[in-house]
């Protein structure tokens, strides 16, 4: 483990503290209320969020590894987001935290093990789209994806 990967492992857990944080406080009526940005309940957006930590890092393991991810489009991740709103959206509170909590562990676990060799190497994720640097994907879509969607969940709760 080096410098950069512990820095970036604290960002992350510092998001995914905050993420608990702002879910802890959400009423029933919150969870039910629906987003303007994804359209989809708020605990179902929470789940969404929960439930990627641990694929995104299994994205940033491949890329820090120099692969790329074969053939995944924009549209076969909306399919899958779509497909996740529809499964989960009898999601409670509670297993959604409780999913947040294990992948946030996991995920900054990956990131922490990650050399500074490592979170230099690059490959494509999705199809179509620049190669990114292991380091591009934890910052722009392991955090930033807890950021945008505890984002949209505020603005819909008004908090």
């Amino acid at each position: 483990m080096g410098a950069r990967a512990e820095s970036l492992a604290k960002k992350f857990e510092a998001k995914a503290a905050e993420m608990t944080a702002a879910l802890g406080t959400l009423s029933d009526a919150d969870w039910k209320k629906v987003t303007a940005a994804e359209k989809w309940s708020v605990g179902v957006t929470a789940h969404h969020v929960a439930g990627a930590h641990e694929p995104i890092a299994g994205i940033v393991k491949t890329v820090a590894a120099g692969q790329s991810i074969p053939n995944f489009t924009m549209a076969m991740l909306d399919e899958g987001n779509a497909k996740h709103a529809r499964d989960f959206a009898a999601c409670t509170k509670a297993e959604t935290l409780a999913l947040h909590q294990k992948g946030a562990v996991a995920a900054a676990a990956t990131v922490r093990a990650l050399s500074d060799a490592e979170l230099d190497r690059s490959g494509t994720v999705l199809t179509g789209a620049p190669a990114m640097t292991a380091q591009q994907v934890i910052e722009g879509i392991l955090i930033n994806h807890i950021d945008g969607h505890l984002g949209s969940i505020r603005q819909t709760v008004g908090r």
